[in-house]
């Protein structure tokens, strides 16, 4: 079958799971036929077995996400192996990587040490710590996750993306049971859950990508109490938090932040679709 008439038949078999069918009946093809995008839409008449890409659509309509369906997905410029057991890594989640990088930039040497510490509390996939590592060679990580078999995915990225030996996984509850005053961290960064208990079992991702990921307790705002708890003991002079934060809970957040840190200069972030999307709290200690 031609893969001009596979894509316009799995388009509209997706209709009623996506928002945007025909671009992921194209990254579908593109997996299958081991190219491009840009290769599939120039190759309309290349003829390609029906049978290798009917499996993945009755994934699809079943309600699988693409990204599990493919078992790989792109953040930050690099390719991700996923499994159901991570959260599927998304673009605005960039936007912490690229203020910790920033953050630890050699120009920020005043407020960073020379091999500076990173946590990532709740890896997952490992999307934010290997990102950081791959960018940021100096920097030694400490990426937790409560779910021994999200830490398996993460430490697989991480060996794939060639910077295991920068990383530490560790299987605990936020941050490990440690001598902190050996151990403290010159970023503390962390993609939690954040998502209402109530709001979160009326979106499409309920039941699809892990609730232990996405459920942030009736307010969405458990974790970030935790966190705030801890933090103190873990950050090292002159240290910074950054913490992504739902849409709607800026406000909410931010005056947690400064109830918790009065002598903090805490910043609300926006990203690039100018929603609030991440919380950072700089305590000059």
């Amino acid at each position: 079958m031609k893969i001009q008439d596979l894509l316009a038949s799995a388009a509209r078999r997706l209709e009623a799971r996506s928002e945007t069918p025909q671009l992921d009946a194209q990254v579908l093809l593109a997996r299958i036929t081991g190219k491009n995008r840009a290769w599939v839409a120039a190759h309309p008449e290349f003829e390609l077995d029906e049978s290798q890409v009917e499996p993945a659509l009755k994934k699809l309509e079943a309600g699988v996400p693409l990204p599990y369906v493919l078992g790989k997905w792109e953040f930050f410029g690099l390719e991700f192996d996923l499994t159901p057991d991570v959260l599927i890594p998304r673009p605005e989640t960039e936007l912490l990587v690229e203020k910790a990088l920033a953050w630890l930039h050699p120009s920020t040497s005043l407020r960073t040490a020379t091999s500076p510490r990173v946590a990532d509390i709740g890896a997952g996939s490992g999307a934010i710590a290997v990102s950081i590592a791959k960018h940021s060679p100096q920097a030694r990580i400490l990426a937790t996750d409560i779910s021994p078999a999200a830490l398996e995915v993460a430490k697989c990225n991480a060996e794939k993306h060639g910077v295991g030996t920068q990383i530490e996984f560790v299987e605990c509850d936020l941050l490990p049971t440690l001598n902190i005053e050996r151990l403290t961290f010159n970023v503390l960064c962390s993609n939690p859950p954040y998502i209402p208990t109530a709001t979160l079992r009326g979106l499409p991702i309920f039941g699809r990508e892990p609730t232990l990921a996405l459920d942030g307790g009736a307010d969405g705002l458990n974790i970030y109490r935790r966190i705030f708890q801890l933090a103190p003991r873990w950050l090292a002079p002159q240290g910074v938090m950054l913490l992504e934060i739902e849409s709607t809970l800026g406000e909410a957040v931010t005056q947690l932040a400064r109830e918790s840190f009065p002598a903090a200069e805490v910043q609300l972030l926006r990203d690039l679709a100018g929603r609030d999307r991440l919380i950072q709290i700089y305590i000059d200690q």
